[in-house]
């Protein structure tokens, strides 16, 4: 077995491919554990903490995690699956967020202390990514929204913005092989959670991400057209009745976008 992966590597070498790119993956096995080690659940197992004191001490594994994210060439990326490119770009988003707070932790309260009048955090151009310089927005809006290549809004169940609100930082690494179920767990786990998401006084109150983000669950994206389209899809989740679906699919259900908590998301 040796044999053949050296023999592999020379290949890729000869023929001017990354090995990384020919065995289709990329190792996140140390951002894995990291998460394993700092993140753990709350909220009845609805959502998570960070131990960011935790990350701080273990810094130079994340920093070596991060280098070899920026290592890997657009080429290369290319030719990863759907799944792999996808959960590699949650995974880089995810990470550079945990960097971006470190810069300041523990003199924070928000990641949005990190920005100021003229330039939110999210703008900031710091991350080595693919061939250039990339701020949290460049991966999310562009790389991971910005075309119909992942065609999928669940997605904004697995990014994280280091804040309460947030849908959780999950507690492992996303891998292409098993993404979909990784991302129907945040999906699930983020509508269950009543503090951010729940059908009250017959008006459902959600997030304010379904204000933002409205466009994405209204493209055909995995079946559904519309937010109701999409709450209706996990109405066993929100604890919605059938007649209460059909209320919701008919229009006469209230949808109200709740607060946003942008407190930092600490243990």
């Amino acid at each position: 077995m040796f044999r053949l992966f050296k023999c592999l590597a020379i290949f890729a070498v000869l023929m001017g491919t990354s090995f990384a790119a020919l065995s289709d993956s990329v190792d996140h096995e140390s951002w894995d554990s990291l998460l394993v080690k700092h993140v753990a659940p709350i909220n009845q197992g609805k959502s998570t903490g960070v131990d960011y004191s935790g990350f701080k001490q273990d810094r130079n594994i994340l920093k070596a995690y991060l280098t070899s994210l920026s290592s890997l060439s657009d080429s290369d990326f290319q030719t990863l699956s759907k799944d792999q490119q996808l959960a590699f770009l949650i995974n880089a988003y995810n990470a550079w967020t945990i960097e971006l707070i470190l810069t300041a932790y523990p003199d924070l309260e928000s990641i949005r202390d990190l920005g100021s009048f003229f330039r939110s955090p999210w703008k900031k151009d710091f991350i080595p990514l693919l061939g250039k310089t990339r701020s949290l927005d460049d991966i999310e809006h562009n790389l991971i929204r910005g075309t119909d290549r992942y065609s999928d809004a669940r997605i904004h169940f697995a990014v994280n913005c280091a804040s309460i609100g947030c849908p959780s930082l999950r507690a492992e690494a996303f891998v292409g092989e098993k993404l979909d179920a990784q991302l129907e767990k945040q999906t699930k786990l983020f509508l269950a959670d009543e503090t951010r998401n729940r059908f009250d006084d017959n008006e459902l109150q959600v997030s304010s991400i379904f204000k933002w983000y409205r466009e994405d669950f209204e493209k055909g994206w995995s079946g559904y057209n519309s937010l109701e389209g999409f709450f209706n899809q996990y109405a066993d989740i929100l604890g919605l009745s059938q007649s209460q679906q059909a209320e919701l699919k008919a229009g006469d259900i209230d949808i109200e976008f709740l607060d946003y908590d942008w407190r930092l998301n600490k243990q």
